[in-house]
């Protein structure tokens, strides 16, 4: 039979049109001729990841998002619409012209879109096995010539590979905010932050008051993370330069797979998938208890889980208020008993903390625990020092100019100097107190014979709202607890 030219002209725009009506399940990439249509999906290369739309919970609005391929239900890691739902099954993705991804409704309305940084000659979007989703020339596959990814606007999931923090150059914060609901992944009431001021740490914060403080990085881990037996695949590392501030964990082995998720109750929890059960299973939860709640005793004091009262003046200071410390409302925290002359002072060492708050601190680096002794002595602001890094021996120093939300962790804590006068020591200077606090003020808050309230009839206004965050802690960890008992061990949607 003999085939004219117009029938082979026929026959490729045929299947140029067909390309644009149905997509593989197993491809990766899409051009500016496909569409993908509800129903369809892109699966990264090796299988990990794939994209296309879902119901959330019991909604039947339909959302465009990334969760890990077979795995049974949608561990959803990222959503591209949070805010604005498609209400029908005719959504579509599609890139337009300059080098934009778009999502349209059945009215054609664009409801969500990627940000344009340049104009692309030749736009393709690629879902990666890192669960990273791409937009990027087709011919140059460098991540730094990305025009747009998914791992730089953060839903409630953090990945191995995604950097958390602050972009100086842009100006852009990329941070972790939960969902509203199980039904609905529109921004909830929890972030989880990458603070630099002072020295970084990991902020969850409800608003703008702070809830939760995981402790400064000290070069191996977060200085008040506690159950980290599931990172052992993982290794985590802060950069810093003018340009950016940012937190990354890398993975030694590709097979594993591990996520971290802030929960719709401001709950961080890491997961790791077990092939043996076919389960995700929830291995580090923070908070985790009272003492987690931020400043829960307030300034000057230490919370230590396991005593009775719960929370103590550091060596050297006193409650602000003895009436209503006696009470067993710690908020108001403790005050030097002996006011510092700068001249004559001496420090005081405790082992196994949780460093504190270092926005209220600064830092110097490449330096050794004697230079840091010498330097604090300097500074009349000087309140304690800590090493900086202690992966290294001169690992430089943080120095403290208050000390706010101290708890004791029975493994892995830091020591802290702490500054005090003389005259609180007499000739035992640098001495060590590995999980003993100020014993005086504990017999004085034994000799009240009160509990520890459960819940805390005025909210206090100190600095972050921190009897704030003590009166939801015990709703949050109530929750949490009765979904543990229930089975709940996995996110399911």
């Amino acid at each position: 039979m003999k085939i004219s030219i117009e029938d082979v002209s026929f026959l490729l725009a045929l299947a140029s049109l067909l390309s644009t009506l149905k997509i593989s399940s197993t491809i990766d990439t899409i051009n500016t001729t496909q569409i993908l249509r509800d129903g369809e999906s892109l699966v990264s290369s090796g299988g990990v990841f794939a994209l296309g739309f879902f119901s959330p919970g019991n909604s039947t609005n339909r959302y465009v998002g990334i969760w890990y391929n077979n795995t049974p239900g949608k561990s959803v890691v990222w959503v591209a619409n949070r805010e604005i739902p498609l209400t029908s099954i005719s959504g579509i993705l599609k890139i337009i012209e300059p080098g934009i991804l778009v999502l349209q409704n059945d009215t054609n309305n664009i409801i969500w879109c990627s940000k344009m940084t340049r104009v692309a000659q030749s736009p393709i979007v690629q879902l990666l096995d890192s669960g990273n989703l791409v937009l990027r020339e087709a011919n140059d596959d460098d991540p730094e010539n990305f025009l747009w990814q998914s791992f730089n606007y953060l839903s409630d999931t953090f990945l191995p590979s995604m950097n958390f923090g602050w972009n100086y150059a842009t100006g852009r914060e990329s941070y972790l905010s939960s969902w509203k609901s199980k039904d609905d992944p529109a921004p909830g009431n929890f972030t989880l932050h990458l603070d630099p001021t002072g020295y970084p740490q990991l902020l969850i914060k409800r608003g703008n008051f702070t809830m939760y403080r995981m402790g400064n990085w000290n070069g191996v881990r977060f200085s008040g993370e506690t159950d980290v037996r599931g990172k052992r695949s993982l290794y985590g590392l802060v950069i810093m330069n003018k340009n950016k501030t940012y937190y990354r964990e890398d993975i030694v082995d590709r097979s594993v797979k591990s996520r971290i998720t802030l929960s719709q109750n401001g709950v961080w929890q890491r997961w790791s998938w077990v092939d043996g059960i076919q389960e995700w299973v929830r291995y580090q939860v923070l908070p985790s208890d009272f003492c987690d709640a931020y400043s829960s005793c307030g300034a000057y004091s230490s919370c230590k889980i396991t005593l009775t009262p719960t929370c103590s003046c550091l060596r050297g200071f006193e409650p602000k208020d003895p009436y209503v410390w006696n009470m067993n409302d710690w908020s108001n925290g403790c005050i030097r008993r002996n006011h510092l002359n700068c001249k004559g002072d001496a420090f005081w060492r405790y082992s196994r903390i949780k460093l504190p708050d270092s926005r209220y601190s600064w830092f110097m680096e490449s330096m050794t625990l004697e230079e840091c002794k010498v330097e604090c002595l300097k500074n009349c602001s000087c309140m304690a020092y800590t090493q900086l890094d202690i992966s290294r021996e001169r690992g430089g120093c943080l120095f403290r100019y208050d000390l706010r939300d101290v708890r004791e962790i029975p493994f892995d804590g830091q020591d802290i100097h702490i500054r005090m006068a003389g005259s609180e020591l007499g000739n035992n200077t640098n001495k060590m107190v590995p999980s003993e606090l100020d014993n005086n003020t504990n017999k004085r808050a034994v000799d009240s014979k009160g509990k520890r309230r459960k819940n805390i009839d005025n909210e206090f206004d100190i600095i972050d709202g921190s009897c704030s965050a003590r009166h939801e802690l015990d709703a949050i960890l109530l929750q949490e607890g009765e979904e543990c008992s229930k089975g709940e061990n996995r996110r399911k949607y």
